[in-house]
């Protein structure tokens, strides 16, 4: 999709203040839904965070681009559905020209040095996050948060990020020092849980 057909308003990087803490809650939200938002909402109240940036990416490289609906579209949809003013519906992956999380990241560090940062995922990524370009980087970038969903609650035990950064872990009650510690830093937030997915809404439409 050609960045022309998004608003040029959610292709550059959000607004911030200096000693802000921020998630990171990327993906392709094809379509977004409510499991989308208690993820977000969980994350926004355990870490303590003044903004979440919902980071709709072009397109998942793990992932089959033949369902993607338009980037314009899933963006519109996620503003419909994310309510809390701390969430910035966002695309700047966009106008960055890739879609590897880890490229975006450093983008991220280097145009935001007094920021804290926090990657946010879901626990049903966890099982494959190592088959990410670069994911040990991923880590040591920004702390990240794996936010509970199910099926994939014993994932952070399995995994084999979890098995690689064991030593990196902080228990969930200390969830809101998470951002103010050096990466490789991680924790799982257990918490209600949605069988939404993006998947199955797809199949039923």
């Amino acid at each position: 999709m050609h960045p022309g057909d998004v608003d040029p308003f959610y292709l550059k990087m959000p607004h911030v203040e200096s000693g802000m803490t921020v998630g990171l809650f990327g993906g392709s939200f094809n379509p977004p839904h409510d499991g989308h938002v208690l993820v977000a909402d969980i994350a926004l109240r355990r870490l303590g965070l003044d903004q979440l940036w919902w980071m709709v990416t072009p397109g998942n490289p793990l992932k089959s681009r033949n369902h993607l609906a338009p980037l314009a579209e899933r963006i519109a949809l996620s503003e419909a559905i994310a309510g809390d003013p701390r969430i910035k519906v966002t695309a700047f992956e966009q106008s960055l020209g890739q879609s590897y999380t880890a490229r975006t990241l450093e983008k991220i560090r280097k145009r935001n040095r007094d920021i804290r940062f926090v990657w946010i995922m879901g626990a049903d990524n966890l099982q494959n996050f190592h088959q990410w370009q670069d994911w040990q980087k991923i880590a040591g970038t920004f702390p990240i948060a794996v936010i509970d969903r199910p099926g994939a609650t014993l994932s952070y035990l399995s995994s084999k990020m979890a098995k690689t950064f064991d030593y990196a872990r902080i228990d969930e009650d200390r969830a809101a020092a998470l951002a103010f510690r050096k990466a490789p830093a991680w924790t799982f937030i257990h918490g209600p849980r949605s069988p939404l997915s993006s998947t199955a809404l797809r199949a039923k439409s």
